[in-house]
């Protein structure tokens, strides 16, 4: 029997934000709550501990890649992928719908969910192979590594996301390029509508399942698709595909989507940068997944706060690589908690980065990662004590 239950506890009296509890058969998320990504069963740099250690409550695995490496089939057969990746709290799955975009028009427009996804302001670059072929029935896959083909559908889709066990599962979509014109982009929200009512019929009965709107950047088609969604009896709403040029087209997608939803829990699919928390939680959005913290850390970017001299102009991070950090004996963030900047001055970290040491990885992304649950955590006080107007201005008020 499915275990699954969504509460609105507090909302935003000047904004549609508002606070909630999502609870699953693995546990509670607190709403709003970012989504740590764990595309292969680990986030990457870190390991389950440190997702204990952070109180990390839930993850997003990726269905398709799973699929590909180690197998479904093999994770069922190990018991799951909360045992397989000893992680005992909820796990939300993709359903392979944002890979027929990363792996066809992704490739093909050189558009990406993170860096530039908005083609606004987006530098050419390399323009790749298209390695889907998107039919009625489903996306045949080409692997870039051997040029083998694999098919998946629907029902595929909900196969695997039933084998890895997760707790709450996305219906299978088509997630379109903001390149994309009004007629594929429409005859892609069919798709995704057909596929919704096939995600339905083959789901484990056990699983959450979240239906998604797609319909791109055209009003018509998100109303039409939003209706059609929230027409089902999904467990939840998540907005994919294509949210327009510009940051100011997303908020406007939301604008025409979130009045015509109900009190279902809503997730936006792999958006997370900090303005964008702030101004998607305002528009009422509960979840949200993203690789940018862990992958920015990576990179060699930081978070800081507005004490640190966080704001919109450096997007909230320092480059730890930089010169001026050579001899900087204060932590990666002031008024930061996390282990990392209760041990160690962003000389270390500099140090650690230039010389190509693996520590640095970890300690940054234990920084990334803690700065933004603790950034939802304060967030989610706001709108319990309706402070989150004065919150948003303290952090996106351009200096």
């Amino acid at each position: 029997m499915k275990e699954f239950d969504f509460t609105v506890l507090k909302g935003d009296k000047r904004s549609r934000a508002r606070r909630g509890v999502i609870k699953t058969r693995c546990g509670c998320i607190d709403t709003p709550y970012f989504v740590p990504v764990a595309t292969m069963a680990s986030v990457r740099a870190l390991g389950s501990d440190d997702l204990a250690d952070l109180n990390v409550q839930c993850i997003l695995a990726n269905a398709y890649y799973l699929h590909l490496k180690p197998g479904d089939e093999l994770i069922k057969k190990l018991g799951g992928l909360h045992k397989f990746m000893a992680f005992d709290r909820p796990i939300f799955s993709d359903s392979a719908g944002f890979q027929a975009f990363s792996l066809g028009f992704g490739r093909e427009h050189n558009i990406s969910k993170i860096g530039n996804i908005f083609p606004e302001g987006r530098e050419a670059g390399e323009r790749k192979e298209n390695l889907t072929k998107i039919t009625d029935e489903g996306i045949y896959f080409k692997s870039a590594r051997d040029g083998t083909r694999r098919f998946m559908d629907a029902k595929t889709s909900m196969k695997i996301q039933s084998n890895i066990g997760s707790d709450i599962i996305m219906a299978f979509d088509e997630c379109t390029s903001p390149l994309s014109d009004y007629e594929y982009t429409k005859r892609a929200m069919e798709r995704t509508h057909d596929w919704a009512n096939l995600s339905l019929q083959y789901q484990d009965k056990q699983q959450a399942i979240y239906g998604i709107i797609q319909g791109g950047w055209f009003e018509d088609l998100r109303h039409e698709s939003t209706e059609f969604i929230t027409s089902l009896p999904f467990d939840g709403i998540a907005i994919g595909g294509s949210l327009g040029n510009s940051k100011s087209d997303m908020h406007q997608v939301l604008e025409w989507v979130i009045p015509q939803l109900d009190e279902r829990p809503r997730h936006l699919l792999g958006i997370g940068e900090i303005e964008d928390v702030f101004e998607c939680v305002e528009r009422g959005i509960d979840t949200f997944d993203c690789v940018a913290p862990t992958r920015l850390a990576r990179r060699g970017n930081v978070f800081i706060s507005p004490e640190s001299g966080g704001g919109l102009e450096n997007k909230f991070r320092i480059t730890i690589k930089a010169g001026k950090y050579k001899d900087d004996k204060k932590p990666i963030d002031i008024r930061c908690t996390c282990p990392t900047c209760q041990q160690y001055s962003r000389a270390y970290l500099r140090h650690l980065y230039t010389s190509y040491e693996l520590a640095y990885f970890r300690l940054a992304s234990v920084h990334n990662l803690h700065f933004m649950l603790t950034l939802m955590e304060q967030i989610r006080t706001s709108i319990a004590n309706g402070t989150f107007s004065r919150l948003k201005q303290k952090w996106l008020e351009k200096n």
